[in-house]
């Protein structure tokens, strides 16, 4: 039994040395808004973020073989379902990275567990990747609607703003981000005195924000991102909300939507990320690579595909294998120190646990340069910004 056993484990390393050796087929699908709302902050730039990821990680060198492929989910949930089940269908592909928008998300978090897959995602916000819908191959990388509720959301009403009106986004991440923030502001001491639910995506804000405006809150919530923040405070710029008194409070704010606006329009506004270009030396070298290739500067979202990426790969690499369910669990079984996001673990459930920052918005005389947008204002550490883990989605028990 003890010889056979010995001849088993011999076979198997020398099977996962000679496969080293051959070189391993890796095949990344980044899938994401390519012509819509989030095309800024994810689209084009989180496949430069996947390349720059396999070339940093000096892929070639160590065995794997890495193809990357992109497709655009149009936002659309049948869409992405339909790419995703064809990359893994007919495409080989081993794992799809980037996911904006929490109802394709979690459309193809479905998928990718069925396929035996791995999901990155950087994009999406929603907490039911690692809650009520959680799964052993889904990996939720940079933010939730959770920890921008811990950071913009406690924030705003630990300074005052007590009363607060939403404009939520009608799908799955609007309105968990609206929930999230909603039970923050209450546990700090404010109310909720109204909501409404605005159709993704959208140009044209002056009802919703007229009712809000004729609502009484203190701060107005926008539980929407992308395109849809960029208008809705412009809009609102316009109605001259601001300036009566009213503050918006953006719950989920890129680098590229404040630079879109202008210091001179965006200047004051509270928000929180997971990753700002200019934060260390680290965060500026790839910062300043990437925008040679981009010609912007990176979001967090971007960011976090290279980081997910990144980790990926060391998994792939430590097993020799590109098995959905074992490279998942690699990488929860290894802890990351990543230039751009710092020390981290990946939990059971799939969270990836790591610091967000509280920023504010430079004035036009404070900010230095054209991308010089943000100063950071506090910490929130990993452990305080994200729910805590569910005993049911523990999938390394």
């Amino acid at each position: 039994m003890i010889r056979s056993l010995a001849i088993a484990t011999a076979v198997g390393a020398l099977a996962t040395g000679m496969a080293m050796a051959q070189g391993i087929d890796v095949k990344l699908g980044v899938l994401n808004d390519r012509s819509g709302v989030y095309a800024d902050l994810s689209g084009e730039g989180s496949v430069v973020a996947a390349r720059m990821a396999v070339e940093d990680f000096k892929a070639k060198d160590k065995g794997l073989n890495v193809t990357i492929i992109s497709a655009d989910h149009q936002n659309k949930p049948d869409i992405g379902s339909n790419i995703a089940r064809q990359w893994y269908d007919e495409e080989g592909v081993n794992a799809i990275l980037d996911v904006p928008t929490s109802s394709v998300a979690l459309a193809v978090a479905d998928i990718t567990a069925e396929k035996n897959g791995v999901l990155i995602d950087s994009g999406a916000g929603s907490t039911a990747l690692t809650r009520e819908q959680c799964r052993p191959t889904t990996i939720h990388w940079t933010y939730d609607t959770a920890a921008l509720a811990n950071g913009t959301g406690k924030e705003m009403t630990k300074a005052g703003g007590k009363k607060w009106f939403f404009l939520t986004a009608d799908y799955a991440f609007g309105h968990s981000l609206e929930e999230n923030t909603s039970k923050v502001v209450q546990e700090n001491g404010g109310e909720v005195v109204g909501t409404v639910n605005v159709p993704f995506p959208a140009q044209d804000f002056s009802s919703f924000l007229l009712q809000a405006q004729g609502s009484g809150a203190d701060v107005i919530g926008l539980a929407n991102a992308g395109g849809d923040t960029v208008n809705a405070i412009k809009q609102a710029a316009e109605f001259g909300i601001t300036q009566a008194g009213q503050k918006l409070a953006a719950l989920l704010f890129f680098v590229t939507d404040v630079h879109a606006l202008g210091a001179q329009t965006a200047q004051g506004l509270a928000l929180t990320e997971a990753f700002y270009w200019d934060q260390n030396d680290a965060t500026r070298e790839w910062s300043t690579r990437f925008e040679q290739k981009h010609g912007a500067k990176p979001t967090m979202v971007q960011a976090g595909v290279y980081s997910g990426t990144m980790h990926y790969l060391r998994a792939v690499e430590a097993l020799g294998s590109t098995d959905g369910k074992a490279v998942a669990a690699k990488m929860k079984e290894m802890p990351f120190d990543d230039p751009l996001f710092g020390k981290g673990t990946v939990r059971g459930d799939g969270r990836a646990i790591h610091d967000m920052y509280l920023f504010e918005v430079k004035t036009p005389d404070e900010s230095k340069g054209e991308w010089d947008l943000y100063k950071q204002v506090s910490t929130i550490k990993g452990e305080d910004a994200f729910l805590p883990m569910l005993d049911e989605c523990n999938f390394t028990k």
